[in-house]
């Protein structure tokens, strides 16, 4: 199959695969961030308990592979009476393992903070936690905007697990195996989708980078 025949048969699935890409890219992240700032919020909290289960979770998730993690979803879950839509659990793993690379991150930036700041916020009175939402995690992003942009790209390619699993709507990769199952699309089949991934790639790092220098030049 040539190229021309390729897109004119598949463009509208390929647009489809991209938009469910961009869809799982958004959701995961969003997710990963939540999930991460919270458990950056533990591993610095004073409670030891908190800090250890932080710790032990950015252990786990940061060095879990996405494919186990996801078979683990998959075929383990069930055993135990919880059993999760194929979306569901591909939008899990790729959430929860960005997650632990975000918290690490995280504190990062925060080890960039002076602790004079710290010191001045607990002479005026403020508590742990407006320390942390008001002082801390604020700079804290605003150090980490790059690492963060990569790891965003990282977690659009993580979106490929997806491939792993029978989804109603593929994403690119999983569009790709289909297409080479059903048809023969060959190597032209994997370069549009990494086209796809590529451009968006590009997209986020430009807007990573803008970013970056608007906010230092505020600093």
């Amino acid at each position: 199959m040539s190229l021309s025949e390729l897109i004119s048969e598949y463009w509208q699935d390929y647009l489809l695969a991209y938009l469910m890409t961009l869809q799982f890219t958004v959701f995961a992240f969003t997710g990963a961030f939540i999930i991460g700032t919270l458990i950056t919020v533990l591993r610095v909290s004073p409670i030891r308990p908190l800090r250890s289960f932080a710790t032990f979770y950015v252990q786990v998730f940061r060095n879990i592979t996405g494919a186990g993690l996801l078979i683990l979803l998959v075929y383990a879950l069930p055993y135990l009476n919880l059993v999760l839509s194929y979306y569901l659990c591909v939008l899990v793993a790729v959430t929860l393992i960005p997650s632990a690379f975000m918290s690490e991150h995280l504190v990062s930036g925060i080890n960039t903070i002076d602790k004079g700041q710290v010191e001045a916020a607990r002479s005026l009175g403020l508590t742990f936690m407006q320390i942390i939402w008001k002082i801390i995690i604020p700079q804290a992003l605003r150090a980490t905007i790059l690492p963060m942009t990569n790891l965003l790209i990282a977690t659009m390619l993580t979106t490929a697990l997806g491939s792993q699993v029978p989804l109603d709507l593929r994403e690119l990769t999983g569009l790709v195996a289909h297409i080479n199952t059903y048809s023969v699309g060959g190597i032209k089949a994997f370069a549009i989708s990494a086209a796809f991934y590529c451009i968006t790639a590009i997209f986020i790092g430009f807007a990573g980078n803008k970013l970056d220098k608007k906010l230092r030049i505020a600093k």
